[in-house]
Order: structure tokens, then C-alpha cells, then sequence
């Protein structure tokens, strides 16, 4: 149990330290690692580790230089992340941000460690324009991407890769998507202009925020008027687009905002899957507060006699898991978890679930396959491979969309199978 205040801001350094270690140690954020933190200290725990772990190998660099040996707490180590990228982005707060880093560390290996984390930020703060200066001169370090990362950016996109990097390294925009079963887009936008939010359409249902804010703001969340989606999300449904009464299968449901858009658009005879039934249990959640309904089961799409009933699908949309290249700004623990090899892995596993749900498409339907990430080799190249093994396939459309300011990187390929 902590001694800090728990709306201090050294209670605020301490749990995001404890957040990031975590991380570092190999967990993932999916896993609840914010929901841990009281709620008061929440907010700004959660902006803490995100732009901690956005600043990838940018802290250990400064470390490398700052200290004889590498720290064995690992705790401490994390608590030095966060306190550096917080001397660096709040700079006229350094005063207050070392003294509290230094209450944190009171907490952390029996408080052995408050004078190395007090002399190695007050080392940091004078050596700081030299240290900025050869981060700059680093590639991984200045790009905050892990050099194989940045190497794999640099082949695919020589041109666009700067402009992705530094997309994948700021807070990510916030957009809507109006549940136009209850309310217009128009009506919902003047309910925001009403309540002093701005916001500006975007998409065929979508409202792109000023900027972000907390869900409980929003008019009519709880009673399902909106949910949050990010604009390149939505057009997953935008594509697919099932006719009304359809059978449409979603393969890779979780947490539901592609299978809400879906039943958003039309009347359809859904199935979503995932593959855990706690996620599960989220889709059903959402699909509840938006006044939506569809069957949902916990099962493996790839896994076809745990399933399938036998009976075709017209539509099914297969979302399915990837590197998250492309949603990296809102995933940064991605930077620290990822690894080469696991492109690779995934994309064994992409082919997997393709050639399993294929096998449900009916003659004349549609399958749209759907990454939130930007490696070929996990999208075009994916799909390349699919087709060159499948001559009942044809490509309908694809795209690309790299981040921006206005939404995340995805890919869609919308396949038919001829009849």
C-alpha cells in the first residue's frame, strides 16, 4: 500500500511505473494493466505510460548515458521513463517533476534508490540539450520505433514512411460514429455544438472531434446514441456493405464496433465471433447499449466444426488479428512487444483463418479481409498469396490507409467467390 497522496503527482509517477515495468516485462495493455489504477489517478497515469511507451527506446538512451550500470529494479528503471519523458514534454514543471519522481522512488526498493533517481534527472536536466542532440542522431531513437520497425517502414513506404512514423508517435485523434437507428448524424452534431464540443463530419456516420474527450461528455453515450470508432474502422462496413437480411458472419468480433456498424446499416442475420469468451461478453455489451442484436459465440473462426452449422454465409468480415502497425498511437505498448519474427507468425496465422472462412462464403458472396496494420507482407501481399492459390477468388477492391491526422492505418480487400 501506497504512502502517497493518491492525487499527488508522485502517486501518479509511481503507478504508471508500475504500468510501464509490466510492459517492459512482456504483458500487454489489453490485459487491464489501467484498470489496476485507482480511477482518480487514471487520467493521468494512463497519459503518463502513453507517452512513455509512444517515446520508445528514446528513455533508454538516455540511460545508457546517464548511469555506470544498467538498474536491476525494474520498477525504478520504468519510473525513470516516465519521469524523463515528463521533464521533456512538460519542461517548465521540472522543478516539481523531479522532487516527486524522488517521493516515488521512496516507495520503490525500499527507498534505496531516491538519491540515483534524484542525481540521474537533476544529471539529465543539465546534460539535456547534449543528450537531445545525439537522440537526433540515432535513426531508432530519433523515429521512436524499434530499428526493425523502422527498417520495415523504410521498404514499404521509402516515400511515406517519415510521415507514418510520426503519425504512430502522437495522441491519437478522437472520432464518432452516430448510431443512425436513433439519431441523424445532423441532429447528433447540433446535440454536440449544444454542449459546446466541436466536431466536423466525417465518412457516411462519422464525426471527427476537436478534440478528445472523456465518453461520459458525449450526449446519449449511455443510451447508445454514439460510440467511439476511428474513421479508417468504419470502413470496414462502408465496404462490405450486406444487403438488408443478409447472413453475415464477423469473424474476429471483438470488442464489437465493426459488428455494431454493420447492424447500425442494415437488418442482418449475424454471427460474431471471438475467440475468448471475456471478449465476448464485450461485444454483447456494446451491441446492448446501442439497442443491437446478434448471436455471439467464443470460438476459434478457424476452427469450422466448432462453429459452422453448414449453412453459407453472403458476407462475412474477416478483421483479423495482426502487428496493430497501423493503430500504434493508440497501441504503444505494440513498440515494446512486438518482434521481427512476429510478422511472419502473423501472417501464417492470417492465412489460416482465409482459407478456413472462405470455405463459408456462399457462391457470389463476399469476404472482406481487414488489417489495422501497415506491413505488406500481413495486406497486399497477404491477399497476393491468397489469390494465387484460390481461382474461385476475385479482388473486388483494396486499400491502403496510412495514418494521419484524421484516422489510422488499415488495409481492406473486399474478395467475391465466383459462382
Amino acid at each position: 500500500m501506497s504512502r502517497l497522496p493518491s492525487d499527488s503527482l508522485a502517486y501518479s509517477l509511481l503507478q504508471a511505473a508500475h504500468v510501464v515495468a509490466a510492459v517492459t516485462a512482456g504483458q500487454s495493455l489489453a490485459d487491464g494493466l489501467l484498470a489496476r489504477v485507482p480511477a482518480i489517478a487514471r487520467p493521468a497515469v494512463q497519459d503518463f505510460v502513453y507517452g512513455s511507451l509512444r517515446a520508445c527506446g528514446r528513455g533508454d538512451f538516455f540511460l545508457d548515458r546517464l548511469l555506470q550500470k544498467p538498474l536491476a529494479d525494474a520498477d525504478v528503471h520504468a519510473l525513470l521513463l516516465v519521469a524523463l519523458h515528463r521533464l521533456e514534454s512538460r519542461p517548465e514543471t521540472a522543478h516539481t517533476v523531479v522532487d516527486q519522481a524522488v517521493a516515488a522512488a521512496g516507495e520503490l526498493a525500499g527507498g534505496r534508490c531516491r538519491g540515483l533517481v534524484n542525481a540521474v534527472l537533476r544529471n539529465f536536466l543539465r546534460r539535456q540539450s547534449e543528450l537531445a542532440a545525439a537522440a537526433a542522431d540515432a535513426p531508432a531513437v530519433a523515429a521512436q520505433h524499434p530499428a526493425w520497425w523502422l527498417a520495415e517502414l523504410q521498404a514499404a513506404w521509402p516515400d511515406a514512411w517519415p510521415a507514418i512514423v510520426a503519425a504512430g508517435n502522437l495522441p491519437p485523434p478522437m472520432a464518432l460514429r452516430v448510431n443512425r437507428r436513433r439519431i441523424g448524424r445532423d441532429a447528433y452534431l447540433q446535440r454536440l455544438i449544444e454542449a459546446g464540443i466541436a466536431a466536423t463530419p466525417v465518412g457516411a456516420a462519422g464525426l471527427a472531434l476537436e478534440r478528445p474527450l472523456p465518453v461520459e461528455r458525449l450526449p446519449g453515450f449511455a443510451d447508445g446514441l454514439v460510440s467511439v470508432q476511428d474513421p479508417g474502422a468504419q470502413r470496414a462496413a462502408e465496404l462490405l456493405d450486406p444487403a438488408p437480411g443478409s447472413r453475415v458472419l464477423d469473424a474476429c468480433a471483438a470488442p464489437g464496433g465493426k459488428t455494431a456498424h454493420l447492424l447500425e446499416n442494415a437488418d442482418l442475420d449475424l454471427l460474431a465471433l471471438d475467440l475468448k469468451p471475456a471478449r465476448c461478453r464485450r461485444v454483447e455489451e456494446n451491441l446492448a447499449r446501442l439497442g443491437l442484436s446478434a448471436t455471439v459465440r467464443a470460438a476459434d473462426c478457424a476452427k469450422l466444426a466448432s462453429w459452422w452449422d453448414g449453412r453459407p454465409f453472403d458476407a462475412v468480415l474477416a478483421d483479423v488479428p495482426c502487428t496493430a502497425s497501423g493503430v500504434v498511437r493508440r497501441n504503444p505498448d505494440a513498440k515494446w512487444l512486438r518482434r521481427e519474427a512476429d510478422i511472419e507468425s502473423f501472417a501464417l496465422a492470417q492465412s489460416r483463418i482465409l482459407d478456413a472462412l472462405w470455405q463459408v462464403v456462399r457462391p457470389g458472396g463476399q469476404l472482406l479481409y481487414a488489417t489495422c496494420s501497415v506491413f505488406p507482407r500481413e495486406n497486399a501481399g497477404q491477399i497476393a498469396r491468397f489469390l494465387a492459390r484460390r481461382e474461385d477468388a476475385r479482388r473486388c477492391s483494396e486499400e491502403q490507409l496510412l495514418p494521419t491526422a484524421e484516422h489510422d492505418g488499415f488495409f481492406y480487400c473486399l474478395l467475391e467467390k465466383r459462382a
